[in-house]
């Protein structure tokens, strides 16, 4: 049975909508949910991009022109030649072969690591609680929400307390809706549909129990994805790749039909032309770029996997490598996220255990989300608070910020509350003094505001404790907190991490520097900033920011080291400002408040411990909230991003080069310089040291600082290396024609040997900035260079060559080869020295 088409279900009770999908208080039968995941599928916005087997293996052939190759060697069999055609239907398999095998070992790769940071969500199932995995969900399930759960589906509310969501994704409304139980009309627009939660939004502050009806695509959410076609928005590094294979097809388009025309007004053989001009596309074109992409990227993702970061979107990991500014919370990232308890201390300032007994009842009764505030409090103390009993609570939310706890003791019923200072000074009329006695707070406003100036300036966080004797209420709403008693202050900090000014040190070396937002006073900001690292710390506070115009923010939040008093909604302003300065801005959240900071960012990062709504939004979740282990992940996403490159360089350089050399040569010889069967092994064996780039070492200097893709510089890397190549390959023919005086078969396989093996050892020189032998490759590149270089020089001895018509050569030859490739390989080192003398280069 299907319950997607329910039809507004918020117009109808929870005790029917529980009828008509077959469910009950205790949740589905674990037997039941997994039959209604069969029937409706994962709870997923569009289906998850699950590559088999065969398909991954049909997508290594589906370039156009692989198509049209095949095509024309099929027509090829059929005409005439049955040998060539086989051999050249058996590379072409065999290249195709090569990604798949790559390409497979990625793609499961990256799987098992999204599955480390999945999302979940709470459930009933046989009247137990378990999490499950949010695409598990289906109709009818029952889920508990708490703040910051993202809400898995479109829900009917069953119970509520205090429950406030945040549904901008949908309604572009900036502050947080209450949600509560009831039946509405079903004509209502979604923004005043209160009895219901949707999919896309999440839990801001209170508790519920909620029966999931609708899932996937059939959610609010699923249809407007569905209607706006939403796709991840194209990073720089993506948009750099797709110009450059757009730039390389319009090249190879060009030169191929002109020389096919040109071979065909010179009389040559129109088949013969035609898979020559196919086959030079084969070469031409970077059809091993896709690949050789994905497997840098999960191999990248891997090797941040073993520094204990989790790529969610492998495209981020470019951005990762060029970010230069990371802005950061202070708390459990610069200090060691262990928060101890201070003292509790009377409005005059002095230690005070009715503060701290207060303080014990509040946050031993609070049930809202875990917070080491609380804990701190609890492990600090243990009195006997035998003889009370909860009786209900207000939880903490990012608005109020303070969280209000009533409990009963004989016949009083006293509402305790804890929070900011300043929050809970505006719930407040009157104060309590050390002795007892009773005041206005108006008379002890300016004691209070000196204490707290001066706790704030030791660095210590301050929380204010309020009472109010609520008689025989038994029960609080928010509503309530006012008219209070101030008790006095809750002081804890939260030491630097061991470690961290070193940490930070090594983040400026990176060319990363770092920016404190906070919600903390200035003052407390400022004492932070000062322990780990920055002398005299720039300060700009929250309502500072909210007089300046985004002009002058902009020019001020280059300089600002600790942005402090910071709301939510402004940090999403911070991060504009410094992207409109020509930054590449990484943010790290995991709070309920920081999501759509994580969405601003051109780098996005999490931790595991985050809040759902967090996690979900990041591109990347650190296992350990540790910027020691950032900066490996750093090194890591740099590293994928200098091997990604050493392919493009390769493609634009030698092998480039052979193919504009070879598609000159056929205009001038009175034969075709490589048959389409020789272009075709040639463009396949320097196809293999290039399949195990992303195994290279990196270049210390490349890791050092941000590095963004630049197709200028790749353009002018293309016209230098690829003109050196082009003026040795001439320079091959001159040598094998006028010199050497070749025969057709003898020029073939003299160009074959010469083009192979130049291709995989420039590999070697371009890998690097350094000069040669100052840079050791991977251990596979250079295996996988000789090992093609070595099967080069045998292959026209053995058995093979007559079917590929090429024919042994003499030492002459040979040696004259060995001359031009020495010659290539040292003007090649020369070059790049002249190349990267350019301070800019």
């Amino acid at each position: 049975m299907t319950f997607q088409s329910l039809p507004a279900f918020w117009s109808i009770s929870g005790a029917d909508l529980l009828r008509q999908l077959e469910t009950s208080p205790r949740g589905l039968r674990r037997e039941e949910a997994q039959e209604r995941l069969r029937v409706h599928g994962a709870n997923l916005l569009k289906p998850k991009t699950r590559t088999g087997t065969m398909a991954l293996l049909l997508a290594q052939y589906k370039s156009p022109i692989i198509l049209i190759l095949l095509l024309a060697t099929a027509l090829s069999f059929y005409l005439r030649d049955h040998t060539d055609a086989l051999i050249i239907l058996f590379i072409v398999l065999v290249s195709g072969l090569l990604g798949f095998w790559q390409e497979r070992g990625a793609v499961n790769a990256v799987a098992k690591l999204l599955a480390l940071v999945q999302i979940k969500a709470a459930v009933r199932r046989d009247g137990e609680v378990e999490e499950i995995p949010v695409e598990e969900i289906v109709p009818g399930d029952i889920v508990l929400l708490k703040a910051g759960d993202v809400i898995p589906g479109d829900c009917c509310i069953l119970e509520s307390k205090d429950l406030f969501v945040d549904e901008a994704a949908l309604t572009g409304e900036t502050f947080p809706v209450e949600k509560e139980t009831g039946v509405l009309a079903p004509d209502l627009p979604l923004s005043k549909r209160t009895n219901a939660l949707f999919m896309g939004t999440h839990v801001v502050s209170g508790t519920a129990a909620a029966l999931v009806v609708l899932t996937g695509t059939g959610t609010e959410f699923g249809q407007v994805s569905a209607q706006l076609a939403l796709k991840a928005p194209e990073t720089e590094f993506e948009r750099g790749v797709r110009r450059f294979g757009y730039f390389l097809m319009e090249v190879t388009l060009m030169l191929v039909l002109s020389i096919f025309a040109i071979n065909v007004f010179l009389h040559r053989p129109v088949l013969e032309s035609f898979l020559f001009s196919m086959a030079l596309a084969v070469g031409l074109t970077p059809q091993l770029l896709p690949a050789i992409i994905s497997i840098n990227l999960a191999l990248g993702a891997k090797r941040m996997a073993a520094a204990r970061v989790i790529v969610k979107r492998l495209a981020a990991i470019e951005n990762f490598g060029s970010m230069n500014v990371l802005c950061a919370d202070k708390t459990g990232t610069l200090t060691a996220g262990l928060v101890q308890l201070h003292s509790a201390q009377c409005l005059e300032g002095r230690q005070s255990d009715k503060v701290l007994f207060y303080a014990y009842l509040n946050a031993f009764y609070e049930t809202g989300f875990a917070n080491p505030i609380d804990q701190a409090i609890r492990e600090h103390c243990r009195p006997d608070i035998s003889g009370y009993r909860k009786l209900d609570e207000v939880p903490y939310d990012f608005l109020r910020k303070r969280l209000s706890i009533l409990v009963a003791r004989d016949n009083t019923h006293l509402m305790i509350t804890k929070g900011a200072l300043t929050n809970v000074l505006a719930a407040c009329s009157q104060a309590e003094c050390e002795q007892g006695q009773v005041v206005g707070l108006e008379q002890v406003r300016a004691e209070i505001m000196q204490n707290f100036a001066g706790f704030s300036a030791q660095g210590l966080r301050t929380l204010g404790i309020a009472y109010r004797d609520l008689g025989p209420e038994t029960a609080i709403t928010k509503d309530h907190e006012t008219g209070m008693t101030f008790l006095g202050f809750l002081l804890v900090y939260d030491p630097p991490k061991e470690g961290i000014v070193d940490t930070i040190q090594q983040m400026k070396q990176l060319g990363v520097s770092l920016k404190i937002i906070t919600g903390d006073n200035a003052l407390v900001a400022a004492s932070v900033g000062r322990q780990v690292g920055f002398p005299n710390p720039r300060v700009l506070t929250g309502p500072e920011m909210g007089r300046m115009s985004n002009e002058a923010l902009q020019r001020q939040a280059r300089e600002i080291q600790v942005f402090a008093e910071v709301e939510p909604n402004q940090k999403e302003r911070i991060i504009a400002a410094l992207r409109q300065g020509g930054h590449v801005v990484g943010f790290m959240g995991d709070g309920i408040n920081d999501a759509s900071a994580l969405h601003a960012a051109d780098v996005s990062i999490s931790v595991e411990s985050a809040v759902d709504v967090a996690k979900e939004a990041a591109d990347i979740v650190l296992l350990a909230k540790d910027l020691g282990v950032l900066i490996e992940g750093v090194q890591a996403g740099r590293t994928t991003f200098a091997n990604t490159l050493k392919y493009v360089f390769m493609a634009t350089s030698a092998n480039f080069g052979n193919m504009f050399s070879m598609a000159g040569a056929s205009l001038f010889l009175s034969f075709l310089p490589l048959l389409p069967k020789q272009i075709l092994l040639t463009n396949l064996l320097t196809d293999l040291p290039e399949m195990t780039i992303a195994t290279d070492s990196v270049d210390q200097e490349l890791v050092e600082k941000p590095r963004r893709w630049d197709i200028k510089f790749i353009r002018k890397f293309m016209i230098t290396f690829g003109i050196i190549s082009s003026v040795f390959d001439y320079l091959t023919f001159g040598a094998l024609l006028w010199l050497l005086h070749a025969t057709e078969a003898q020029f073939r396989t003299g160009w074959f040997q010469e083009s192979v093996i130049s291709a995989a050892i420039i590999v070697l020189v371009i890998r690097s900035r350094r000069p040669f032998c100052q840079s050791l490759p991977g251990k596979y590149l250079l295996a996988a260079t000789l090992l093609v270089v070595a099967a080069t020089i045998v292959f026209p001895y053995t058995p093979l060559a007559a079917a590929f018509n090429f024919q042994p050569l003499s030492k002459e030859f040979l040696l004259v080869i060995g001359l031009i490739l020495v010659l290539y390989i040292s003007a090649a080192e020369v070059a790049k020295r002249f190349f990267y003398r350019h301070p800019k280069s």
